[in-house]
C-alpha cells in the first residue's frame, strides 16, 4: 500500500487535485483561490497546474459565488466552491437552501446539482468571531444536502474526492486548527476500497466498554486525549468519529451504546439546537432501553462566539468532556458540586 505522510490541509489540496485530473468538468472558485492560492493555501498551485479557467477567483461576494455554481451544476460542471470563513457563509444562505438543496426534488429528479462547497469552520485558532464559526447546524437541517466533516489527513484526501464526485450537493466543513496536524495518507485506491469507511459512515476511532463519545472536525483529537486519559482511571470510553453529519450512521452510534449503555456527545456549536441535540434525540428513539443515563451533550455556550483571549473558555477541552464523561458515570463532576 502505498502511503504518503501529508497535513490535513495539503491533503485537500491533493485529493482536488485528482479530482481534477479525474474529471475535466471540476472546476474550483472562490475568493483569492487562484493566485493566492487560499487564505489557508489550500488551492496552492492548483492555478498553475489547471490554469485560470478551472480554478477561478471571484469577487468578495459568497451569493453570487454560489449563485454562479448553481448554474455552472446545471450545465453539467461539478463545481468547487471555497468559502473563505465560516462566518462568511450566510450571504450565500438563501441559495444553498432554498436553490442548491431543492433542484433535484423540484425538478422531479431530472436535475442534479454536483456541487460541492468547502468550509473552514470553528475555532482553536485565536480569530475573529466571523472567522470561528460552527454554523454546521443550519444545513444538516436542510433536506437534499449531505454535510461532511474531516479530522484527518487520511479521510481529508478520500472524502474530499467521494464529496466531488457525488451527484447531491456537498457541504465540506474543514475544521482550521486541525489544518495542520500530519498524519499517513493511503493513496491506493483499489486496496482502500473494501477497509475504508465511505463518505456516510461514521468510524470507531477507539473502541470501549464503559462510555460512547461521539464528535467530528476539530474535537475528535480532544475525544481521543480523553480516552487516553480516562483509561488510567480505568475508564474504557469508545471514540466515534461521525464524519458524516447529514445524514448521520445511527446504526454504527446505536450500535456502540448498546454495549456501552452511555453516551456523551460534543462539538464545538453551541448546544441549543445543535447537532448533539439531534443525536441524542436519535439514541434516545433507538436504544432508549440499553441506556443507563440520559445522554450528555459538552458543547460551546449558548453566546456570540466570544473574542480571541476568551475561546479557550467556550470550547469544549479535556476537562470539560471528561466532566461530561463522569456525569454519565454518575461520578462526581462539576453539577454534583453545585448541588
Amino acid at each position: 500500500m502505498t502511503t504518503s505522510t501529508m497535513t490535513l490541509s495539503k491533503a485537500i489540496n491533493a485529493g482536488l487535485r485528482r479530482s481534477m485530473e479525474n474529471d475535466d468538468t471540476v472546476i474550483l472558485m472562490g475568493e483569492d483561490i487562484g493566485k493566492l492560492g487560499g487564505v489557508y493555501r489550500i488551492t496552492e498551485g492548483l492555478q498553475e497546474s489547471f490554469g485560470p479557467r478551472r480554478v477561478m477567483d471571484t469577487p468578495l461576494a459568497e451569493s453570487g459565488i454560489l449563485g454562479t455554481a448553481i448554474g455552472l451544476a446545471y450545465a453539467g460542471y461539478r463545481p468547487v466552491c471555497e468559502i473563505q470563513f465560516d462566518g462568511f457563509i450566510y450571504p450565500a444562505f438563501d441559495q444553498i437552501v432554498s436553490q442548491v438543496a431543492r433542484m433535484h426534488s423540484r425538478t422531479r429528479g431530472a436535475v442534479t446539482v454536483p456541487l460541492t462547497i468547502r468550509v473552514p469552520f470553528g475555532g482553536g485558532i485565536g480569530s475573529a468571531e466571523h472567522h470561528s464559526d460552527s454554523p454546521e447546524a443550519y444545513f444538516t437541517h436542510t433536506s437534499g444536502l449531505r454535510v461532511v466533516s474531516v479530522s484527518n489527513p487520511n479521510d481529508a484526501y478520500w472524502v474530499i474526492q467521494e464529496a466531488v464526485a457525488s451527484n447531491d450537493p456537498v457541504l465540506f466543513f474543514e475544521p482550521k486548527r486541525r489544518y495542520h496536524v500530519k498524519g499517513e495518507v493511503e493513496l491506493d485506491e483499489a486496496e482502500l476500497d473494501e477497509v475504508r469507511p465511505p463518505m456516510g459512515a461514521a468510524h470507531v476511532l477507539v473502541e470501549g466498554t464503559d462510555v460512547t463519545l461521539v464528535t467530528y472536525g476539530g474535537l475528535v483529537q480532544v475525544a481521543l486525549d480523553a480516552a487516553r486519559a480516562a483509561s488510567a482511571d480505568g475508564i474504557s470510553i469508545e471514540v466515534i468519529d461521525l464524519r458524516s453529519l447529514s445524514p448521520l450512521d445511527f446504526e454504527t452510534v446505536t450500535r456502540s451504546v448498546q454495549k456501552t449503555g452511555r453516551i456523551v456527545i460534543t462539538h464545538e456549536a453551541a448546544e441549543s439546537g445543535g447537532l448533539g441535540a439531534e443525536v441524542a434525540a436519535g439514541i434516545t428513539e433507538r436504544a432508549f432501553y440499553f441506556l443507563q443515563h440520559a445522554p450528555v451533550r459538552v458543547t460551546g455556550f449558548d453566546i456570540p462566539f466570544p473574542p480571541a483571549k476568551l475561546e479557550k473558555y467556550h470550547l469544549p477541552d479535556l476537562d470539560r468532556i471528561l466532566d461530561g464523561v463522569d456525569r454519565a458515570l454518575d461520578r462526581r463532576n462539576s453539577l454534583s458540586e453545585l448541588g
